[in-house]
């Protein structure tokens, strides 16, 4: 599995990093996972799961967590998820 994270701020990438995990797990362990090393990567607080942003990501595979999912203040306009390739 590989996944897209980008901090966006008025429809640009500030920060940008890829997680890639093609272990034997879950696709929900390899989503956490790839969340809390793109946090430690780009200097943030993990973000909470909104029910919201849950709906989103299991329709598109893709997600904004605003900021509404963090518990500090961002600098941006909200930290983007995206699955780029699945693990079949």
């Amino acid at each position: 599995m590989r996944i897209w994270f980008k901090e966006m701020q008025g429809g640009h990438i500030l920060a940008e990093v890829t997680y890639e995990d093609y272990q034997q797990d879950t696709r929900t362990h390899k989503v956490f996972a790839g969340l809390e090393y793109a946090c430690h990567q780009l200097d943030l607080p993990v973000p909470i799961w909104l029910a919201s942003t849950v709906k989103e990501f299991k329709l598109h595979s893709k997600a904004r967590f605003t900021g509404d999912c963090f518990i500090e203040e961002i600098p941006f306009d909200y930290l983007e998820i995206e699955v780029l390739e699945e693990d079949w």
